[in-house]
């Protein structure tokens, strides 16, 4: 039972940053059917950055950022975790296999991965997605023709880099897919929960970008599920807030 009462909830504020993580956030409040508001901050011309008024709401003005009343969460996975603890059990895994509550090593393997993939989002495959947009981001930079091959040569090898390790993620998530516990096909068993949310984000990403030319034949699963992802009624209700709100919807990790 949530140890918030819905009735009694104080105003919940998506401060939303456009084309940024918050996009999954907005889909979890959907999906948990909560009742929200949503400010808006542009990017700053030029830069791209942030706008300063959102270090008014947090010191580190990163999106998102989700205030409940006086209560202020940063960091996707905890605005998820604190969300789904609150208001979406169904979202969790459940903990302990049968007899071994609250023994070492007596966690279910959907809750392990549950775990796991939370930290596994932001920690390992974020930055890599990252690395790839500032390859990219240099390979298309507007310089005299002369410096040309000089960025060329520096995007070729970052992507050195970077294709390798992606190639090695995407086959992780592909088996991850192809052993979810109960046959399921999400990432931890046969139903949503909140690791699927937050990988979401580099997941469509990643498939969606042309540039990276993954491959449906040689990661089926992996498209099935975004395909999947992409098909449930709280996704879709997103999608036309966000398309409301900035007149498109672009995965951009």
């Amino acid at each position: 039972m949530s140890s918030l009462d819905r009735s009694d909830l104080p105003t919940i504020t998506l401060h939303w940053l456009e084309k940024s993580r918050a996009q999954r956030i907005l889909w979890l409040l959907e999906e948990l059917n909560l009742p929200y508001e949503i400010k808006r901050y542009k990017r700053e011309p030029g830069t791209n950055y942030a706008p300063p008024e959102l270090k008014s709401v947090h010191a580190i003005g990163k999106s998102p950022v989700l205030t409940i009343g006086d209560l202020t969460l940063a960091e996707s996975a905890l605005i998820v975790e604190y969300l789904t603890e609150h208001f979406g059990p169904g979202l969790i895994p459940s903990k302990w296999k049968p007899g071994l509550e609250g023994k070492v090593a007596g966690e279910t393997d959907e809750y392990m991965r549950y775990r796991y993939l939370m930290h596994y989002s932001e920690g390992s495959f974020m930055p890599l997605l990252l690395t790839s947009i500032v390859a990219s981001n240099i390979k298309s930079a507007p310089v005299p023709f002369f410096i040309r091959p000089i960025t060329s040569r520096i995007s070729g090898q970052i992507n050195n880099y970077v294709i390798p390790n992606l190639t090695t993620h995407l086959t992780f998530l592909e088996e991850q897919l192809a052993s979810s516990p109960n046959g399921g096909s999400y990432l931890c068993g046969d139903k949503l929960t909140g690791a699927d949310i937050i990988m979401s984000f580099p997941i469509l990403g990643v498939l969606n970008d042309k540039s990276l030319a993954v491959n449906r034949a040689t990661y089926p699963k992996l498209f099935a599920y975004a395909d999947e992802l992409q098909k449930g009624e709280s996704y879709k209700r997103a999608v036309e807030k966000i398309i409301a709100l900035e007149g498109e919807y672009v995965l951009v990790p």
